[in-house]
């Protein structure tokens, strides 16, 4: 046995953007730089014969080809991707993903969701759900509502947009518009070039003062922190927003989680600090299950409480005034973000809007080799949270089942805090609270003789690139 690093084994239970036309390099084209091919994989199996949460499933590793590659020999290895394990992964530059895991991503900032605009179902327009803050896309002028019809004038169909939009450093973007239920594919052009981010997940917040309530309403996109320091700072920003939300006497929340697909459990706990009712730093927040050796392993070294985490005390905690939190979800709200939802469970009503969620009760560890011999690392699972109550039944692709499905499909995408947005709206019905006529619900907005059709059920993130664990 190992014996992990507790911080290192815990800290993610990460969700990073991952483009498919990006594979890594070839075991062949690394040659001299990774290592014989064998060695790499008899690490493989040591690490996940040790600290993998189904350890005791692997097949034999006499049974297994060891001249394999390691893409190939790990997936060997990997128990039920179909059904339990769908997050693990192999990578041949550690370094990378662990850029990736810290929020770091080179991009143009923009997230989209593809439909079809023709009844023939060839051509595509990008219908922009989020600009990130401080982006290339941003500064461009894109906003949340905008339509890409055409990159470097190529009209977009369904075989082209994702490479168009993930190959290309920089782009000429065409924007289209709607006008008396037409869409018009050439209305304007904007020129961006990808540029590494670090986005600020807190994305929106404001307090809506209607039918005797005061809401406060935030849009949170990641719980991925960086460095120590920008932990700091993104924590420190969540605590100013609800200390507005305090002295403006807010008794509603609506969390907009529909676009975070996950990260750093630590923040997580801060976030749940913040909101919790009728809970405070003695009370379990979560908790972890490890394989039988490491629950053994952190219980003889740390005390029965070892695995039990706590939330945190925080001065500007709501909570008091709650009875209920209302989140946003998504296929797109995944691991950190489901942990929000399940671990407030026990303490307070949690009305969940939106879709099934992406169903990660998983937390794992990028994992390199400490010889330094190769750059191949590991996104292992080494186990699942539970809340209070020991509950954690979302692991599935059903994920959390929303209390009310609402489809986040009528397009273009009003902006946030709009109270006519479609799951916001969803939401304020929900509380009793009259927004208006609420004509987007349930309805797609024609355009000329065909109706937008999104390609999938999942939303997309960061310049199309899904909000889901790898693979």
């Amino acid at each position: 046995m190992k014996k992990l690093r507790k911080k290192s084994a815990i800290l993610f239970t990460a969700v990073v953007s991952f483009c498919w036309a990006c594979q890594p390099e070839s075991i062949d084209t690394l040659t001299g730089k990774l290592g014989d091919k064998g060695s790499v994989n008899e690490w493989v199996y040591s690490m996940m014969a040790d600290a993998y949460f189904w350890y005791d499933e692997l097949p034999d590793q006499k049974q297994l080809d060891s001249s394999t590659s390691p893409e190939e020999y790990f997936s060997k290895l990997v128990y039920q991707p179909q059904t339990h394990d769908r997050f693990s992964m192999l990578t041949a530059d550690i370094d990378a993903l662990q850029q990736q895991f810290n929020g770091v991503v080179k991009a143009f900032g923009v997230s989209y969701v593809p439909a079809f605009i023709d009844e023939g179902k060839q051509n595509v327009a990008l219908f922009v759900s989020h600009v990130a803050k401080d982006s290339p896309a941003e500064k461009a002028g894109l906003t949340r509502g905008d339509i890409i019809t055409k990159i470097d004038g190529s009209q977009l169909t369904k075989d082209n947009y994702a490479s168009l939009m993930s190959a290309k450093e920089s782009a000429k973007m065409t924007l289209g518009a709607i006008e008396n239920n037409t869409l018009y594919l050439d209305k304007s052009t904007v020129s961006i070039t990808k540029a590494a981010l670090a986005a600020n997940p807190v994305v929106f917040s404001s307090v809506i003062s209607k039918g005797g309530k005061k809401i406060g309403y935030l849009v949170y996109t990641q719980f991925v922190p960086g460095t120590e320091a920008e932990k700091q700072k993104y924590d420190n920003e969540l605590r100013s927003i609800f200390g507005q939300f305090k002295s403006a006497g807010v008794n509603e929340l609506v969390l907009d989680l529909r676009l975070n697909g996950g990260g750093y459990m630590t923040s997580a706990v801060t976030l749940g600090s913040l909101i919790v009712s009728n809970a405070g730093a003695s009370d379990i927040f979560y908790k972890e299950q490890w394989n039988d050796k490491y629950i053994k392993y952190w219980k003889e070294k740390n005390g029965q409480d070892a695995l039990n985490y706590k939330f945190s005390q925080e001065s500007s905690n709501i909570g008091s005034r709650l009875d209920r939190v209302y989140v946003l979800t998504s296929r797109g709200t995944a691991s950190a973000s489901e942990l929000i939802i399940n671990g407030l469970k026990p303490y307070m009503q949690v009305v969940t809007i939106g879709a099934n969620t992406a169903g990660k009760n998983l937390f794992g560890s990028l994992i390199g080799d400490e010889k330094k011999r190769w750059k191949y690392g590991i996104y292992m699972m080494l186990g699942q949270t539970t809340n209070a109550d020991g509950e954690s039944d979302y692991g599935t692709v059903d994920g959390i089942t929303p209390t009310r499905k609402v489809e986040d499909l009528s397009m273009p995408f009003l902006p946030f805090g709009d109270e006519n947005e479609t799951l916001l709206n969803a939401a304020l019905q929900d509380m009793g609270v009259s927004a208006g006529p609420n004509a987007r619900i349930g309805a797609v907005k024609r355009m000329g003789s065909a109706s937008p059709s999104p390609l999938k059920d999942t939303p997309a993130a960061l310049d199309g690139i899904m909000l889901r664990d790898l693979p």
